[in-house]
């Protein structure tokens, strides 16, 4: 038998979702058959899997050992994947903001927030391995919970990046995202001389083999509701720098909404004007999209923001 006592950060998440990490090589039928049976309990008693742990919870599990480590993760591969984290640096994001709960950093552009593939490193490692240099994040906690980047930025999208230190952390600041009570805003450098405030609306549909999207101004099917606000803060020599509400959150909304109203941003290679894009390389090597997530306004009234590169400004007054 083998006991497991449920930590703060492993609270208030459904049993099989816990199991499902402690055993990642079993599968779901398994694990059910293992809660039918009682060989794996909650507390000394028969569990259904949809529970909510506790801390202070005593998992039991009656497996052979032979069993429990086909099924168990590879701790000499997650120890030497722990050991990694610990030696990165935050590679040029930089913390915004921090508390017990949440840490606010700025991206860089060319940086993915979360890995697309396992050889990956973007800023969610870095920030685990930030907390890990900072005795917050054990090895015992990393073998069943990972705080986690909450929004994610293009990877040539700079600016403010949410990374939630704990589950509590992870479930409300993801339900804030979801629900909009967390408003967020960006600045962006456009082609063109906007002279008056967009409220935009319209439908986006999203191809998964080419990751580009198409405006619709119907809905059509599979396709999902976006509405994007626009303000214009300086507009000078054919470029206007804007502040952009994000009201929905959906693949390549800003740059989309933008260059579908003939605004394309700066620098943005998929969606933005080809020939503009050629002359500020050229001038400025502008060599990615000026668009920067510039703001965040939580439902308690807190603001945290983080200032654009030198070269939206630059552009602007020159």
């Amino acid at each position: 038998m083998k006991e497991f006592i449920i930590q703060k950060n492993e609270e208030n998440q459904r049993f099989d979702k816990y199991l499902k990490k402690l055993l990642p090589n079993a599968t779901t039928s398994f694990l059910y058959k293992m809660l039918r049976k009682k060989n794996i309990v909650i507390n000394k008693k028969k569990a259904e899997g949809n529970e909510k742990l506790v801390a202070g919870d005593v998992i039991s599990i009656f497996l052979s050992d032979e069993t429990f480590e086909k099924f168990h993760v590879n701790l000499e591969e997650l120890k030497k994947e722990y050991e990694i984290l610990k030696t990165l640096g935050l590679k040029g994001l930089k913390v915004v903001y921090e508390d017990d709960q949440m840490i606010i950093a700025d991206k860089p552009y060319n940086m993915l927030s979360q890995k697309a593939s396992d050889k990956d490193l973007s800023a969610n490692e870095y920030l685990l391995g930030y907390m890990i240099k900072n005795n917050e994040l054990s090895f015992e906690e990393y073998k069943t919970f990972r705080p986690s980047v909450v929004n994610r930025l293009d990877r040539n999208t700079t600016g403010l990046l949410l990374f939630g230190k704990t589950l509590n952390a992870l479930q409300e600041l993801g339900e804030n995202i979801r629900n909009r009570s967390i408003k967020k805003y960006y600045r962006a450098v456009v082609a063109g001389e906007l002279k008056e405030e967009l409220e935009l609306k319209g439908y986006l549909l999203k191809d998964e083999k080419t990751n580009k999207v198409t405006y619709y101004a119907e809905q059509v099917d599979g396709s999902d509701y976006i509405e994007t606000g626009v303000k214009p803060i300086v507009s000078k020599n054919g470029l206007t720098l804007v502040e952009i509400h994000l009201i929905t959150g959906k693949t390549h909304q800003i740059r989309l909404h933008l260059s579908t109203i003939g605004y394309p941003i700066l620098g943005d290679m998929k969606y933005g004007d080809a020939q503009v894009n050629k002359k500020y390389y050229e001038s400025h090597k502008v060599n990615h999209q000026l668009l920067h997530a510039y703001r965040l306004e939580f439902p308690d009234g807190r603001v945290f923001q983080a200032e654009p590169a030198a070269i939206f400004q630059k552009l602007i007054g020159e």
